[in-house]
């Protein structure tokens, strides 16, 4: 994971977790609206970095899966959540930041930021669609 690194590049280093360690995130890219995502939910989650980035996990804490209209910017991200065992995949809605998938020959998910890192493992490869992301409880790939 090649992590672009434009907000605390000292203390944002990845991946990043919630305070309990429960969640779990690696994410490429820069989160223009932070700031203010950082002032709403601040109270309600204790941020561990100054990292742009942190705010996927106040807001996945917050409302689940379905937060991503919440976020401006360029990101490609995946996220696990321990406690439920379930992972969660997004791209932002003009796919700036590449994202990959690909199965391998067990139907097992591979996602990377460079196909290359896919090629090797899976059988098939595809980009990631932009303005999109993926809950693995319910397995589909949704446009938000």
């Amino acid at each position: 994971h090649e992590r672009l690194s434009i907000v605390d590049v000292n203390a944002g280093a990845q991946p990043l977790y919630n305070q309990q360690k429960t969640h779990v995130l690696a994410v490429n890219g820069e989160i223009y609206n932070h700031q203010a995502l950082r002032a709403e939910y601040g109270d309600r989650y204790q941020f561990q970095t100054g990292s742009d980035c942190e705010v996927i996990l106040a807001l996945y804490q917050e409302k689940g899966p379905e937060f991503l209209d919440d976020l401006q910017g360029m990101f490609a991200f995946a996220l696990y959540d321990s406690e439920k065992d379930a992972y969660l995949i997004g791209r932002d809605h003009l796919g700036i930041i590449p994202l990959y998938m690909g199965y391998d020959e067990h139907g097992q998910l591979y996602v990377a930021s460079e196909m290359k890192a896919l090629v090797p493992v899976c059988r098939t490869i595809k980009e990631f669609p932009a303005g999109s992301y993926l809950w693995s409880q319910d397995g589909e790939i949704r446009s938000y």
